[in-house]
């Protein structure tokens, strides 16, 4: 079995930190420790904290503080793992077979149409559709797609790139058309808290027996560096995906299961969503209106949540090679929309230092204009 490289990861991975601005990322500016912890006897018990090897599944009071997200569920239904990724990965590489079908929401985050070309037969995309000014699921193409043998369907809720959210409408309804043939439904839910406009997106917990959750702290939370994430889903399955975790990174650690748990405490959860709004918030005014007086270069659908827009824009130069450029000739990172497949569109994330963000822009605009007075 060959896995395709994971293109969007391994720019990340080779350039975000030698970049003057990183603007690929999509999660807020990460919490500091001292921030985090912000009282001393929970600095006291961290580091009381032995480092020893934790329950390799996390730890009791973790999974039941994940638990209590997802109304009806208990620590059995919750598997800990190292970041969302690891999470996806155990579930789908515990469901596939080399027979299965999977369908996948495009655009999306792409390790999972890498996993699925890798341990299934075959992977089909059902792309969202522009209506109405938002990105909406097309349910008439995704009746068509949906087939006996297809295993999985891969949603991303909030989605990444475009930062659409989808109602409790939109997802019984997903769930009705994954009933017909038993299809598992995967939906990725890691944006999940960081809405614009507050308020959390519905989750596609508890809306079908076959429908199961990944989510973790580095994007809503702005807790990246824990690598702490989670599946959540029928305790069989759970159980399922903890043993092909004995297989990859074995257990979170010791001190990330730790601080995932005081993270998740009700009243720093709230507040942790609070900053990560009001950083969204105020940075997202200010960019629209920075692309509303550039709209010669730039056209987008307004996201919903998470601190990325997902940008056309209007000149004749390919999404990586314009990425490309903008990297090595002026030291901003940001994501191609040939990651997602969509050549034409940019992924520009905006959860970090404001000052960062526009300067990043200003050099961004420099490139496109030059990009199109090559083309006079």
């Amino acid at each position: 079995m060959k896995i395709a490289p994971f293109d969007m990861e391994r720019m990340q991975s080779i350039w975000e930190n030698q970049v003057d601005i990183n603007l690929s990322e999509s999660g807020v500016h990460p919490l500091a420790l001292g921030e985090l912890l912000d009282q001393a006897p929970d600095r006291e018990r961290l580091f009381g904290r032995a480092l020893g090897y934790p329950q390799t599944n996390g730890t009791i009071a973790l999974r039941s503080a994940i638990a209590a997200l997802y109304p009806g569920a208990t620590a059995d239904h919750v598997h800990v793992t190292n970041g969302g990724s690891e999470a996806n990965f155990c579930t789908m590489w515990s469901l596939l077979d080399p027979s299965d079908d999977v369908v996948m929401m495009a655009p999306n985050y792409m390790q999972t149409w890498g996993i699925a070309g890798a341990f299934a037969r075959t992977a089909r995309k059902w792309p969202l559709v522009e209506r109405g000014g938002r990105w909406q699921p097309d349910l008439d193409a995704l009746r068509a797609l949906l087939k006996p043998r297809t295993k999985l369907l891969v949603v991303c809720n909030p989605n990444n790139p475009t930062g659409a959210c989808f109602d409790a409408a939109a997802l019984d309804a997903i769930c009705h058309e994954a009933a017909r043939y038993g299809t598992w439904v995967l939906a990725d839910e890691i944006y999940r808290g960081a809405e614009l406009c507050g308020g959390e997106t519905p989750s596609i917990w508890g809306r079908y027996e076959r429908a199961v959750v990944t989510s973790g702290l580095s994007k809503a939370y702005g807790l990246p560096g824990l690598r702490i994430g989670w599946v959540v889903g029928p305790p069989p399955l759970v159980a399922s995906t903890w043993s092909y975790h004995d297989y990859t990174s074995i257990a979170p650690g010791a001190i990330n299961d730790h601080l995932a748990t005081a993270a998740l405490a009700p009243a720093t959860r709230a507040r942790i969503l609070q900053r990560t709004r009001g950083i969204l918030n105020a940075n997202y005014a200010a960019l629209t209106s920075w692309l509303a007086e550039r709209a010669d270069l730039f056209s987008f659908i307004p996201p919903q949540a998470g601190a990325i827009v997902y940008a056309r824009y209007r000149r004749p130069i390919n999404s990586t090679a314009l990425a490309t450029r903008l990297r090595t000739e002026h030291g901003v990172l940001v994501v191609p929309g040939d990651h997602f497949g969509m050549d034409g569109f940019l992924r520009i994330g905006f959860g970090g230092p404001a000052h960062e963000l526009f300067e990043g822009l200003s050099r961004l605009e420099a490139v496109l204009r030059s990009a199109g007075e090559r083309e006079k």
